[in-house]
């Protein structure tokens, strides 16, 4: 079975960097590592934690999305509804909702979603963020709960994985064939040992 460590990086986009930079690195305090670019394309991280990252793209003809509530259903072309970040405790959560409202930025009222509370904000480029701290009185991950009135016939099937479900790998790349390229960010590491 394949083992996870975690979200690496979530790479989103803008078309205006330094606003980015702006709201994600001063007001929320994430710290810019690192940043690589050439003409009309430029790609910057920031940290969120040891081990996660916020990747940003720059392109100058994107657009932000339309304003859309987190959670509710949308039509047309759609790829991402809301990403969500843990804070450290209660006092850094209610920390940065007073933060946020200090600096004139949109934010909800802070919402008791049983295993975390959230507080939801929009980015300058439209995109709709969740922040939360966890709540010790329930864990979400304890046990397979399915509140839905309608499941789909895969969905009952529970928690999972059920890797039958595909095929099983019959020739896997051999050692002498496992090859990596160079990719565009190596260039971060030019001129390093």
């Amino acid at each position: 079975m394949i083992r996870y460590k975690g979200v690496n990086h979530i790479a989103l986009a803008t078309n205006d960097m330094d606003a980015t930079i702006r709201f994600w690195r001063d007001l929320l305090g994430m710290k810019l590592i690192a940043g690589l670019g050439k003409r009309g394309n430029r790609q910057y991280f920031f940290e969120l934690s040891e081990g996660s990252m916020i990747a940003f793209f720059e392109w100058p003809e994107a657009a932000p999305v339309p304003d859309k509530d987190p959670g509710r259903p949308a039509k047309g072309p759609i790829v991402f509804d809301h990403v969500c970040m843990e804070l450290a405790d209660r006092e850094q959560f209610w920390q940065l909702k007073d933060r946020l409202s200090a600096a004139g930025v949109w934010v909800t009222e802070a919402i008791d979603n049983g295993f975390i509370h959230s507080i939801f904000s929009t980015d300058p480029n439209g995109i709709q963020i969740e922040f939360c701290y966890g709540v010790d009185k329930l864990n979400i991950r304890d046990k397979f709960r399915m509140k839905d009135p309608s499941p789909s016939s895969v969905a009952k099937e529970g928690a999972g994985p059920f890797p039958d479900k595909w095929p099983d790998v019959i020739n896997p790349a051999p050692e002498k064939e496992r090859k990596v390229y160079p990719g565009e960010l190596s260039r971060l590491f030019d001129g390093e040992a």
